[in-house]
């Protein structure tokens, strides 16, 4: 929770409804101390609650090609679009009211807490977003797939401790967010 003598001014925390990206919102929130407002200031630290989400088409597996017997090959369907849109709008208020929610338990709100979404790929987006957003440090859970998921799929975390230009830390597991530093 927030005190005096914390010194970060901005704590990135990635979350996608998993239960290990709530339980690194619990970690961050439990364990990270934010700078207080100089008494001069309204400057003071905040947590932002970052989701990203797929573009419909990836969202969707949407590539349709080419329509057989000679229709248009870059055909978009409107509504087909428009519905997923619609639903992922659905899935992100799902996910951020369950995070603000963990936030209330902390008894944390604005302006404390922030809540940022973009589109696009999560390893890239998730990089960019702290970046933008001037993260002194970026939290994330671990899904912990096996080597063959995280062949093919890649690891969202891996890439960002890698990539990220601010510290990352990485919550792996329940046993880890029990525990204080």
């Amino acid at each position: 929770m927030t005190s005096v003598g914390g010194n970060l001014s901005c704590a990135v925390v990635a979350v996608d409804g998993s239960e290990e990206s709530m339980n690194a919102l619990r970690w961050a929130l439990s364990n990270l101390k934010l700078r207080s407002p100089a008494l001069d200031s309204t400057n003071a630290g905040s947590f932002v609650v970052l989701h990203v989400q797929s573009p419909p088409s990836i969202a969707a597996g949407l590539n349709p090609g080419g329509i057989p017997f000679g229709g248009p090959t870059d055909l978009e369907v409107p509504a087909i679009t428009a519905a997923i849109e619609a639903h992922q709008k659905r899935i992100t208020e799902a996910v951020l009211n369950h995070a603000l929610g963990i936030c209330a338990e902390f008894n944390l709100a604005e302006p404390v807490i922030k809540t940022h979404v973009v589109v696009g790929d999560p390893k890239d987006k998730i990089c960019e977003a702290a970046q933008d957003l001037h993260a002194d440090v970026l939290v994330m859970g671990s899904r912990a797939f096996g080597p063959i998921k995280r062949m093919f799929l890649g690891s969202v975390s891996n890439y960002c401790a890698h990539h990220a230009q601010c510290p990352v830390i990485i919550i792996k597991g329940k046993e880890n967010v029990d525990k204080k530093n």
